[in-house]
């Protein structure tokens, strides 16, 4: 079959309805959604005041006032509860999904094609909120995977997952590609973080980016710290295979690269890509 199919069961849902559900995300959130349509979802975040990352998740319009976050499974509790906090007087409810709806993701050269495409990249295939039935149809004519075939694939495209890839609250939207992949509106006005989230685009400040890793062999399965001799360059995330993504230090990389220093994960040298969708670069040699 020329399409794989997958049941994302680390993920859950939280409904956000109300006569303004829009209008409040909209001023909480990093990705501008004023203009998303019924059925499609858009990758977005939660920030704190100094513009770092508390929680990443998708948002899919189901209504003219109706949105499900889908969210990290392990995070949704804490989730609610800080959107219910700013929820203050505002004309909404948040509560969680009680449909028994799944996140689900295909990709493929046949995979439907109606079903919506993930907000963050074209490559990984489609995103759906669906039921199970309706997952259990559309998977009939692909292949049903596993979890770490999924991860196999976007570790490919240098994807980064949050809680698996960097700790929330630890990272800020640059330094794991947000800005790369739709994950931050610029241009929509305030909302939490966004006068640093800012200021790093306009200054171009940023000095972190997630990049592919890859080994001849086997990387470590847990992931670990990437060195360049003694000096720390970056932290790997878990590995699929000979692929990894990392967060790491472009200057410090480059550098070591240009000097043809090992870069090591533990025993395993390995190589550093920038991926294919991303608009930065490695930084010129100040020499």
């Amino acid at each position: 079959m020329a399409f794989n199919a997958v049941i994302l069961e680390d993920r859950a849902l939280l409904k956000v309805e109300g006569a303004e559900a829009e209008h409040f995300l909209q001023n909480l959130v990093s990705a501008d959604i004023s203009q998303l349509e019924v059925g499609k979802s858009a990758f977005t975040a939660l920030l704190t005041p100094q513009g770092k990352i508390l929680w990443d998740f998708f948002i899919f319009k189901t209504a003219p006032d109706g949105f499900l976050i889908d969210a990290p499974k392990q995070e949704v509790d804490a989730l609610q509860k800080r959107l219910t906090l700013y929820k203050l007087r505002s004309k909404l409810t948040i509560s969680p999904d009680d449909s028994a709806m799944i996140v689900a993701a295909f990709w493929g050269e046949d995979s439907p094609q109606y079903l919506p495409a993930d907000p963050r990249l074209a490559a990984l295939g489609a995103r759906a909120i669906l039921s199970a039935e309706q997952f259990g149809e559309l998977s009939k004519t692909g292949t049903v995977v596993d979890k770490a075939a999924y991860d196999t694939h976007r570790v490919q495209l240098g994807i980064a997952e949050s809680i698996t890839d960097f700790a929330l609250g630890d990272v800020f939207p640059h330094d794991v590609n947000m800005d790369e992949l739709g994950g931050v509106g610029f241009k929509k006005g305030c909302f939490v973080g966004q006068e640093v989230v800012s200021r790093m685009k306009h200054r171009g400040t940023a000095r972190k980016r997630v990049v592919i890793v890859e080994a001849d062999g086997p990387l470590p399965v847990g992931g670990g710290e990437i060195y360049a001799g003694e000096k720390p360059v970056g932290t790997m995330g878990p590995a699929s295979g000979n692929h990894a993504v990392a967060v790491i230090r472009l200057d410090r990389a480059k550098t070591a690269m240009d000097q043809d220093t090992d870069l090591m994960v533990d025993e395993t040298k390995v190589r550093l890509s920038i991926p294919q969708y991303a608009t930065f670069n490695w930084p010129q040699n100040q020499d």
